[in-house]
């Protein structure tokens, strides 16, 4: 397997990304469109528990709050969209390896692939150096995320579910009514309807997103 380019090893390093086998880093930055193996997808599995405990710790130790307001951030911090707001943040666009029409077809700004990828970098930073080192990279790379006020507001689809109670209807239901376009590049578009009272659409680049968007509308028309 080639090795990484200088100019992502530097890349890493200046971003605090503990590099000590290029090997592990460049399988990390791997999409599957460059017919090499491995892939970051076995890494990406590793890292998501690491962003996942990480993340649970610090907020345990920063907030006060019961246990439903804990996994309301938890879940917003470590979400898909959050991940590629960071990842594009640190520049990891220009680095993700990518087949040339995946390239083309804009692989490298998809929500998906650069979520997938930061993930992978986290676990391959655990494979090198270890779990504290990690955890402490995941603080440094998410502070601004967990100062600002994202997962602060209630979550969309917890919002209407509380409506529909509030309003004696039947709780949500979501239909995946929708899926296209290539695994790199997806769009799931998903129904919400509450029986009784109508319903709404939306398109996103994962199904939980679009869920999350459906529920939104669903509120901005009918709440």
């Amino acid at each position: 397997m080639s090795t990484l380019e200088p100019g992502t090893l530097a890349w890493l390093e200046a971003n605090g990304f503990t590099v000590r086998n290029p090997e592990v880093w460049r399988e990390a930055l791997t999409h599957g469109s460059t017919g090499e193996t491995p892939t970051y997808e076995r890494l990406e599995f590793l890292g998501d528990r690491v962003l996942g405990l990480s993340m649970a710790e610090w907020l345990f130790e920063e907030m006060p709050d019961a246990e439903g307001v804990l996994a309301q951030r938890l879940n917003a911090l470590v979400n898909k969209r959050t991940c590629a707001s960071i990842a594009r943040g640190i520049g990891v666009p220009d680095h993700v390896l990518l087949g040339k029409q995946a390239r083309d077809d804009g692989a490298h700004e998809s929500e998906n692939v650069l979520g997938d990828t930061l993930e992978a970098l986290l676990g391959a930073n655990l494979r090198d150096a270890g779990f504290d080192a990690s955890r402490d990279l995941v603080r440094r790379l998410w502070r601004s995320a967990v100062e600002g006020r994202i997962g602060h507001a209630k979550h969309p689809k917890s919002a209407l579910q509380e409506w529909a109670a509030g309003n004696r209807r039947k709780m949500p239901s979501y239909t995946l009514i929708d899926r296209s376009g290539p695994d790199h590049k997806a769009r799931f578009t998903v129904r919400v309807e509450i029986h009784g009272v109508g319903e709404a659409e939306a398109t996103a680049s994962s199904k939980q997103e679009a869920e999350t968007a459906a529920a939104r509308a669903f509120m901005e028309q009918f709440g």
